[in-house]
């Protein structure tokens, strides 16, 4: 990479990377990969959030010695997108957000590119703009996408064109009406959630070249190399073998890399340059506009239960603030509605799931995919309904929490999951309903408070997402496994290797992982998301090691002449337990076994192959989202949580996290809880996140500085893991994925702390120490006046 530097007077220099002695050459990490060739490119973005674009003047841009190109939206009318294709790479009649790329400027450096974007001239018609997803529904709303009805959608998409509602998802069970009267507690509130950002410590960056042959090849970061050259090269209209995607390892990922988000941008802008890589990269500003971001929420939720605690009743709508292009969120807001609600049996529901085009930046996938929007206010309720009937809420939760068999909300029949070990285990962790003397507040100003929240998710993908693996052997038997998954620091290469491995037979040491992954050479993954990687990919290895496997054994039982169901492979040998032999793997799996007298050989190179596809979910009623089988599975778990709170600050301190998730078989344990004590900070840390923007739409915290995310010093004193294992009946060796799962009951379980500790509730985040405080003085305000009034009253009556 091509770094500056600020020299005396302040200007940028490059910086040498290597200097060749012989030639006396100064190079630069980029030319060395990529060669002298490359240009860079930099984006113009739009200073409106939702404007007609009336003209674009380009040329003074390249009049700047050393540009390229300039590529408007005019060069590059195509559109793009996962589910509803919605998006254009670059904007061209008209923007919907404030920092839309509406042209690129190529160049023969960044600083180059960056100068002459000023010299674009872009003239606007502002138009009315919404930012909220209730106002955007109203009737009188700007319409954002006159042409909703034309965009190319998913089968199972909803859009109601002439609206600016992208997807409307909608579940009805039961007879909810007729359930409200048998009810003892009823609570009905209204949650809101914000926009809130990925903040991956790498930046998005992807150089692109398009030959003048016809063959585009894209490097870029990202989880969905496959995805990715399949939406692009329709979009673009490149023949699918003439593009290829490499990838690298992925420096924090969290769902704001998967899909196609800049990456279109940096094709089209190589298209214009032929013969020439093209690198575009982010700075840390554009990442907080110019990428995906958790969609906003607001979320009207009413729920009643029994006087003994069974849950009867609920009725939910949920608007998620889609932002500009819902391309990918409208199957986050699917999945929200076919899980409206929470891990629980309720048997009369009514819910309503709706995508809401906003003119703000674009909402997408983030860890949870919508999950942890809806149990914010789930598991708030839960608690209020149980403090209501006088029953502690997790035995309210053990309760009513899905078990193994259940026909949940969908009319799916439950897979075996033990959620209620969960809550076991955590609440254990924190000895629930009990406050030692060890467990008393450290000062007389501060209070201690405890709370609990349970989660289900199920992976949220297609019908039909594939996964597919290759086993090879080298001479030494040392093995090479070629997947498509990518590896974002989850493990997944790790956890990839002990599977090959313990379905071969052969040590872990010997295995090794085939990266980058490059789709011309990469067996098929669908993307590496919905925490399915473990449970897809493992299938698909643990398929090609077992083929692999079953030729070995065939080669061997031949050459001995034996049975193959009496043979086995142990530490990289094949061993029979009926005559004892013993053929280690080495040489064998390249060049086979000699017949006797070494007239000639049987076996040869062992190249194992496997895939997995789950066949078998199938279709909901678009009317009241019933059918036999919504999603693959659901992975379930709880978390409990001992904070203190500081009343004279607001300031709260989390003591101890406790968590606990059905994972259906630890392949690795120690990356188990390490994705547990990742996820529990991360919750966290989501409880005071906030993109926030002024009047017009324009970001108002695009920095490190002013976008507050968790740090070491918010770390709680205490991260207690656990975990159960209760098999899938699909998984390999019974596992499931545990990914985003772990923070999806964090912000819940700690607004149930605060409320244990000062009795408020909170419906809306982001929550800070301010709003905290300014919350305890209201407190204090209103007791004020009510010991006022009942000394007036009594004055009163003495008089």
């Amino acid at each position: 990479m091509t770094r500056f530097t600020s020299n005396p007077v302040g200007k940028s220099v490059p910086r040498v990377d290597v200097y060749d002695k012989l030639t006396g050459i100064a190079l630069f990490a980029d030319d060395i990969q990529f060669g002298p060739n490359m240009y860079y490119a930099r984006l113009v973005r739009s200073t409106h959030a939702h404007a007609l674009i009336k003209r674009i003047v380009t040329s003074k841009a390249l009049e700047v010695p050393g540009v390229k190109a300039v590529v408007t939206g005019q060069d590059a009318p195509e559109l793009v997108g996962m589910y509803l294709v919605d998006r254009p790479v670059l904007a061209g009649e008209r923007v919907r957000y404030y920092g839309e790329p509406v042209a690129g400027v190529i160049a023969t450096s960044e600083a180059i590119a960056e100068e002459a974007t000023r010299l674009v001239e872009v003239e606007y018609e502002e138009l009315p703009a919404v930012f909220g997803p209730m106002e955007s529904i109203q009737p009188d709303a700007p319409l954002l996408h006159p042409d909703l009805g034309k965009y190319k959608v998913a089968a199972f998409i909803f859009p109601e064109p002439g609206t600016n509602i992208s997807e409307h998802f909608k579940l009805r069970k039961g007879d909810v009406e007729s359930a409200w009267p048998r009810c003892a507690a009823i609570v009905e509130m209204t949650f809101s959630l914000p926009q809130i950002q990925h903040v991956p410590l790498e930046p998005h960056v992807s150089v692109a070249l398009w030959e003048p042959s016809g063959q585009v090849t894209l490097w870029t970061s990202t989880q969905s190399p496959h995805a990715q050259r399949d939406l692009i090269a329709q979009s673009l209209n490149i023949p699918h073998g003439n593009l290829r995607v490499l990838s690298p390892y992925v420096g924090g990922g969290f769902g704001g890399k998967a899909g196609v988000t800049m990456e279109a941008c940096a094709v089209v802008l190589a298209r214009a340059v032929k013969g020439h890589p093209v690198k575009l990269r982010l700075t840390r500003e554009e990442e907080f506009v110019g990428t995906t971001m958790r969609q906003s929420l607001v979320a009207h939720t009413r729920i009643g239960c029994d006087a003994e605690g069974n849950l009867l009743a609920m009725e939910t709508a949920y608007y998620f603030g889609g932002g500009a292009y819902n391309d990918y969120g409208v199957n986050i807001v699917r999945a929200a509605g076919y899980s409206c609600s929470g891990p629980y049996c309720i048997p009369n529901i009514k819910g309503d799931s709706y995508c809401v085009y906003t003119n703000l930046p674009i909402g997408g996938p983030m860890r949870g995919f919508g999950m942890p929007e809806i149990h914010w206010g789930i598991e708030q309720i839960m608690d209020q309904l149980a403090e209501k009937i006088g029953m502690d809420p997790a035995e309210f939760r053990r309760r009513n929490c899905v078990k193994t068999g259940d026909i949940i909300l969908t009319g799916m029949k439950m897979p075996a999951i033990d959620p209620v070990a969960c809550i076991d285990k955590v609440t254990e962790a924190i000895n629930w309903g009990k406050r030692p003397r060890e467990e008393e507040p450290s000062a007389p100003h501060k209070k201690r408070g405890k709370g609990i929240a349970i989660m289900w998710k199920a992976p949220a993908m297609p019908p039909n997402p594939g996964s597919s693996a290759v086993v090879r052997f080298n001479e030494d038997a040392t093995v090479i496994l070629e997947i498509g998954a990518q590896e974002l620091g989850q493990g997944a290469f790790t956890v990839a290797a002990q599977m090959a491995a313990q379905a071969l037979g052969v040590p872990y040491e010997w295995v090794r992982v085939s990266a980058p992954i490059d789709t011309k050479y990469s067996p098929y993954e669908w993307q590496t998301v919905a925490s399915r990687i473990t449970w897809s990919m493992g299938n698909a290895i643990k398929a090609a090691a077992e083929d692999a496997r079953r030729q070995i054994l065939e080669i061997v039982a031949d050459h001995w002449g034996e049975d193959p169901q009496d043979l086995d492979i142990k530490d990289g040998k094949v061993i029979s337990y009926r005559s004892e032999e013993e053929q280690p793997l080495q040489n064998m799996v390249v060049y086979g076994l000699p017949n006797e007298n070494f007239e000639g050989w049987k076996g040869g190179p062992i190249v194992g192959r496997g895939k997995f596809m789950p066949t078998y979910v199938t279709n909901l009623d678009f009317e009241t989202g019933q059918g036999p089988r919504a999603v693959v599975h659901y992975t379930v778990g709880a978390q409990a949580v001992d904070l203190e709170v500081d009343t004279e600050t607001g300031q709260v301190e989390i003591l101890k996290i406790a968590s606990a998730y059905d994972v259906g078989k630890a392949i690795n344990p120690d990356l188990v809880l390490a994705q547990i004590d990742g996820g529990a900070v991360h919750g966290m840390s989501s409880v005071f996140e906030a993109l926030r923007f002024d009047e017009k739409g324009r970001p108002l915290n695009r920095s490190l500085v002013d976008y507050r995310i968790a740090t070491a010093v918010d770390v709680p004193q205490e991260i207690h893991g656990d975990f159960v294992e209760t098999p899938l009946e699909d998984g390999p060796w019974g596992a499931r994925g545990v990914g985003e799962h772990v923070m999806v009951p964090t912000a819940p379980a700690i607004a149930n702390a605060i409320n244990d500790a000062l009795g408020i509730r909170f419906n809306d985040l982001p929550l800070s120490a301010e709003k905290i405080f300014l919350a305890l003085e209201e407190v204090k305000r209103e007791t004020s006046n009510v010991k006022r009034e009942t000394s007036n009253v009594k004055r009163e009556a003495w008089t």
